[in-house]
């Protein structure tokens, strides 16, 4: 199987960036971070053209994608995607991670996409990624199981890791593309 237009899914915090420029790097492909894409101005504003910016790129031959797709774009990124990356950990592995990632880019005020920052204050709203990764890794569990098993995204190979391990060991063995 040749991989040409990937997808990395799973809940915050999985580690779907890195994999995503891990193997963009490896087989010689762009890397799109989603949010990067979305969020392009102060206060997590939208870019207005979002959707048609995401329909380019998916027509591109190659291209891989650090997310499960937003929901306006969700069934274009399946649709035109080759491959999908499933990074199904559970919660233990999970919630350090973003946990230390929002703590650091909180304590840091790291500037995140459209420059915003994460704040001690989102930390207590619903969308908060700690928050979000808590109380939706389930319904994000299901939903990319569901997926998969559509008929409709049957061409997809997927590749489903359960532990950061066996993620790891793949990647080590994906060989380079042209």
């Amino acid at each position: 199987m040749r991989m040409r237009r990937v997808l990395v899914a799973g809940i915050s915090g999985a580690g779907k960036t890195t994999m995503a420029r891990a193997v963009a790097s490896r087989l010689r492909l762009s890397c799109h971070e989603l949010d990067a894409l979305r969020f392009t101005g102060p206060n997590w504003a939208i870019d207005p053209g979002f959707a048609g910016r995401m329909a380019e790129i998916a027509a591109a031959p190659g291209w891989v994608f650090d997310s499960f797709g937003y929901p306006e774009v969700r069934d274009l990124l399946w649709t035109r995607a080759d491959t999908v990356i499933w990074l199904d950990y559970p919660r233990s592995v999970i919630m350090p991670r973003v946990l230390r990632r929002s703590l650091r880019r909180t304590l840091l005020r790291e500037r995140v996409f459209g420059g915003n920052v994460e704040t001690w204050r989102e930390w207590f709203s619903r969308h908060h990624p700690a928050w979000w990764a808590w109380t939706q890794h389930a319904t994000r569990h299901s939903e990319i199981a569901s997926r998969v098993r559509d008929p409709r995204f049957a061409h997809l190979h997927v590749v489903h890791f359960t532990s950061p391990r066996e993620a790891d060991d793949w990647l080590r063995s994906l060989r380079p593309g042209p």
